[in-house]
This record gives structure tokens, C-alpha cells and sequence, in this order.
């Protein structure tokens, strides 16, 4: 497994903070243990079951979640009327959370891997919310759907291994470049793009589908620099928009 970039065990709640530990049976081997608890985002409390253990830390809810919650909730025009996916959803509370708070139609989707997909039905039901439809994808294989159709992607704290940044890259590229929004079917990928104007921590930002946004704070060594230019090489443009978030598209004609 790759390391990452820190030691995400400094980032979560400490033996003090207030949950239910459960272990349940996994395939019959081994006991897998998880905790739920409850969490406050801008307007709602989430219930959110956390498992103990994940090789790519699917399993955890990151601290940048609730910051990212707080600005898009700050900055919903750009949810609007959108079909949202999330790339690296673990637990699923970043999807819950939007699909309760504004009705969007979002897909979560993460590492194939059937242990996260579960869970994130788990949390869904736990929260009250129909059970989102999953992309089951393992970054920098063939993605499931030849024509994606999704307006806007959207990620928290997804660049913790290096390593994987190329194969990062690899989906966010081919998401991007390969978009075909619902009322474009007909048409030849790329040929014309939806153009909204919208207001972004007080100022008019012009949202031209597809794009991704990305909330991440930068961590000390600088790495994820490395992303950003690799994003550039591959013929995205990244551009920070807001505290620790980044719009990230493809590059355009002009």
C-alpha cells in the first residue's frame, strides 16, 4: 500500500469521543470493527458509521468534509439543477449531506470494493435518504460509463498517495473530456458547453460544464504540487477558487 503524504491517525477523534463500537463478522474470517457517531454539518446532524480499517482510508470520514460542507453550503448556485458525482466518496456523508440539504441528484462512487459500497448504503438509510446510485471504480482502470454524463464532479481530501496520482489524473480526464450532459446526447462530445454564471464567495464565476471541484488543504512538503502539474500536463486547467477549494477543467479553445 502507498504511504501517505501524513499520518492520517492524527487527523480524527480521539478515544474520548462519543460512539457506538460495534464488531461484526467480515466473510466469516475475520471481525470488523466500526464505530458510528454523529456528526454536525451546516443545518443537520448526520449519523455517519465509520469502519476501522480501510487500505485506501475508505473508511473514515475526513476532517475537510465539514469545511468543504460549510463553502458549499455558502456557495449552493453552484449545486443547482446539477448531476453531480463524487469521486472518493468513503463513508458517503459528503453525498448524504448534499442530497439532504438540496435535493441534488448526486452518484457517490469510490474504490471497487464491496465493503464501501455497502456501507455508504448503510449511512443513506441511517440518515433517511434513498440509497444513492454507486459507481463502483478503481482510479486509472476503464471507468463504467463510456459517456459520462455527469455536470459536476466534486472530491474532498483525495490526494493523500502519491502514487496515485496518475491514475487520478487517468479518471479525471477521461470524466472530463468524455462529458456528454443529458440534453446533449446527440451531439458530438465537446461540441458546445453549458455556460452559467454564478456567484462564488461574493464574486461572479463562470461555470462552463464539465468541471471538478476539489476541497484540500495543503499539506506541509508541498506534494500535491505534483497533481496540479500533472493535471496540467494532461490538458486540464486547475484554478483556486476559495479557501482550500480548486475548479479544475478541461482545457478549452479560445
Amino acid at each position: 500500500m502507498d504511504t501517505a503524504i501524513f499520518s492520517p491517525s492524527s487527523l480524527f477523534h480521539d478515544e474520548e469521543d462519543e460512539g457506538r463500537d460495534v464488531e461484526e463478522a467480515d466473510n466469516g474470517n475475520q471481525l470488523q470493527s466500526y464505530i458510528e457517531r454523529t456528526h454536525t454539518f451546516p443545518g443537520v446532524v448526520l449519523t455517519i458509521r465509520e469502519f476501522s480499517f480501510h487500505q485506501f482510508n475508505a473508511n473514515l470520514l475526513w476532517p475537510g468534509t465539514f469545511a468543504f460542507c460549510e463553502w458549499l453550503s455558502q456557495n449552493r448556485s453552484l449545486l443547482e439543477e446539477q448531476h453531480v458525482l463524487e469521486l472518493g466518496s468513503g463513508t458517503g456523508a459528503l453525498a448524504i449531506f448534499i442530497r439532504k440539504s438540496f435535493g441534488v441528484d448526486i452518484t457517490t462512487s469510490d474504490y471497487d470494493d464491496e465493503e464501501v459500497e455497502e456501507n455508504i448504503a448503510y449511512n443513506c438509510k441511517a440518515n433517511e435518504v434513498k440509497i444513492l446510485p454507486h459507481v463502483s471504480h478503481t482510479w486509472g482502470e476503464t471507468f463504467p460509463v463510456s459517456e459520462p454524463d455527469w455536470d459536476l464532479i466534486i472530491a474532498s481530501d483525495i490526494l493523500l498517495y502519491v502514487k496515485q496520482y496518475p491514475n487520478l489524473i487517468k479518471t479525471l480526464s477521461f470524466l472530463l473530456k468524455n462529458y456528454k450532459g443529458r440534453n446533449m446526447k446527440s451531439e458530438v462530445a465537446g461540441s458546445s458547453q453549458h455556460r452559467r454564471l454564478v456567484t462564488v464567495s461574493g464574486e461572479e464565476f463562470l461555470l462552463q460544464q464539465p468541471v471538478f471541484l476539489m476541497s484540500w488543504r495543503r499539506r506541509i512538503g508541498g506534494e500535491e504540487s505534483l497533481f496540479f502539474s500533472g493535471c496540467e500536463d494532461a490538458g486540464l486547467v486547475t484554478k483556486h477558487i476559495g479557501s482550500r477549494v480548486y475548479c479544475i477543467s478541461p482545457r478549452r479553445e479560445t
